[in-house]
């Protein structure tokens, strides 16, 4: 009997598994799970809105940033440590004991500061963190990748990250050093803001991640192992809602421990109010298609950027992607149901595809299994909704003529050593972790940057900038932009033909997914975004 199947003929769902066994500290997946306020108070009496009168619909979040000047102060401690978040037991890095790591709230206009220590140990690894979708508008040196903007923060030594909370939304951290964050190295970060959309309660974070049982350096090694054939990337074993999920033990074939019935994450809905769910997804690698079985959803922000909401039964997320929900409990009190996030069959790779949480409304028994059906999903695509569906709630003006364009293509190829490397118009990145770029410019070295290995493109005093991407492999991509949200201006199959999807207010985000070639006629994807150049 598969997982699923184990877990839809269960008589009852109580996990066989502490919170502590399979999260640390965490109590993301729980009923005890705190709700999210509309901001953070400061002990006002009465508390005061920190943004005031200001909407969603009548504030440039990118021209009009507000300073607070308060601070949100966090201090994270990372160590390698064992859980078991579907039941197998394995060797994780958790922030402060926990896994997903710690929340980090602020409001819009807060300064956040983080002191994350390196107590990362057997083996010892250095380590940084980025916070995602964070502008860093003078403070681009706290982006937190090695190699272009910091030094990893070597073992037990720390670095103390401080900057604005310059949009306002969900988002998330993660390391950005080897592939730590498929060990664990992610929380999500929630910073509050005006709101579009009217509702009730705030859930929280719904941190969607793929999981892999093997360690993440022996899955850099599979990766990074010549070879005269192109070969698949490894299969994730599981998939998880906020850090859990059951998992077959059967499977397990290599000695470790492994519990069945581990336990799945439960929410709380309360019946007839409108309950916002901020989806993230934290995977390595998979597209996630994430469903409510028996409600709709209403779409209200893509990354940091409230949109006109719209309705929709499946919302489909790449990596590093977050879209934030609006969903009413409109069944009868003693209801629950199954929540659900597809690894797409189509788009990514996974022995175990299908995560499984339970909701269940304020009458319904907490330990019962839901008999509602699965939500149909098209899987057809490997991109997110059409463009003419995400329009930015905050009237941006029509997209102008930029000053300087660049076309990329992206293809995979393997190098004089057999390596198969990924390319950007036939050049591929190497990182020097001593020698940070910013770093190095910061100081007037022009030069060293300029290896055509950095990949560091030149645009000079332009101050806007549109870059025309195109995919030669068939495999989507998520490009993500860091210390800019990107005007999309048009995606899909094909080379762009030149026109520019709802010109007059063009979606934005800071991720958005790169169509695969085709695999028929070898025909690119494309991607066309363009940015402003104000983030100096």
């Amino acid at each position: 009997m598969g997982v699923i199947e184990a877990i839809l003929t269960a008589s009852k769902l109580v996990a066989s598994l502490s919170q502590t066994a399979t999260n640390g500290n965490s109590a993301l997946g729980t009923l005890n799970a705190p709700l999210l306020a509309d901001f953070l108070t400061n002990n006002d009496s009465p508390p005061v809105i920190p943004w005031g009168t200001k909407k969603a619909n009548t504030i440039n979040p990118y021209e009009q940033s507000l300073t607070t000047n308060v601070s949100r102060v966090y201090d994270f401690t990372i160590k390698r440590g064992f859980i078991a978040p579907d039941g197998v037991n394995k060797s994780v890095i958790l922030v402060n004991g926990q896994f997903p790591a710690p929340t980090i709230e602020a409001n819009w206009g807060d300064t956040i500061q983080v002191t994350v220590h390196n107590q990362i140990t057997n083996p010892e690894e250095g380590t940084s963190l980025h916070w995602h979708g964070i502008l860093q508008r003078e403070t681009p040196w706290f982006d937190g990748v090695p190699a272009v903007q910091q030094c990893p923060i070597p073992p037990g030594k720390s670095l103390n990250y401080t900057f604005k909370a310059d949009l306002y939304g969900t988002t998330w951290y993660h390391s950005h050093y080897s592939a730590q964050y498929a060990g664990g190295l992610f929380g999500p970060l929630i910073i509050h803001g005006p709101k579009n959309v009217p509702y009730d309660l705030d859930l929280g974070p719904v941190l969607l991640s793929d999981w892999y049982h093997d360690d993440y350096f022996d899955i850099v090694e599979r990766v990074m192992t010549p070879s005269l054939q192109r070969l698949p990337p490894p299969l994730s074993d599981n998939n998880l809602i906020n850090g859990k999920m059951n998992f077959d033990c059967t499977l397990v074939t290599n000695g470790q421990a492994c519990t069945p019935n581990a336990g799945l994450s439960k929410f709380k809905f309360t019946s007839g109010k409108k309950h916002r769910l901020r989806l993230i997804n934290a995977s390595a690698e998979a597209i996630q298609r994430f469903t409510i079985d028996n409600h709709t959803m209403t779409v209200m922000a893509n990354d940091f950027v409230p949109i006109q909401p719209y309705e929709t039964n499946v919302v489909t997320l790449g990596v590093g992607q977050r879209t934030d929900v609006i969903v009413e409990a409109k069944l009868p009190p003693e209801s629950e149901v199954f929540m659900r996030s597809i690894i797409s069959s189509k788009c990514s790779f996974a022995h175990q595809h299908q995560a499984l949480a339970v909701i269940y409304y304020d009458g319904a028994d907490t330990t019962s299994v839901p008999t509602s059906v699965a939500t149909p999903i098209d899987d057809s695509v490997c991109g997110n909704d059409p463009l003419d569906k995400t329009i930015p709630f905050f009237p941006f003006p029509a997209t102008q003529a930029p000053e300087t364009t660049v076309t990329i293509g992206i293809t995979f190829e393997k190098n004089a050593t057999n390596y198969w490397l990924w390319n950007m118009n036939k050049s591929s990145f190497r990182a020097n972790y001593n020698h940070p770029i910013l770093l190095l410019a910061n100081k007037g070295n022009t030069s060293y940057p300029f290896d055509p290995e950095w990949n560091v493109y030149n645009f000079g005093n332009n101050n806007s900038v549109r870059v025309i991407v195109e995919n030669h492999f068939p495999a989507a991509h998520p490009m993500h932009l860091h210390g800019h949200n990107f005007n999309v201006l048009s995606e899909g199959p094909g080379t762009w033909n030149g026109t520019i999807n709802h010109i007059e207010n063009t979606q934005r985000r800071d991720v958005q997914l790169l169509q695969p070639s085709s695999q028929v006629t070898g025909e690119p994807s494309h991607l066309v975004i363009q940015y402003n150049t104000d983030n100096a």
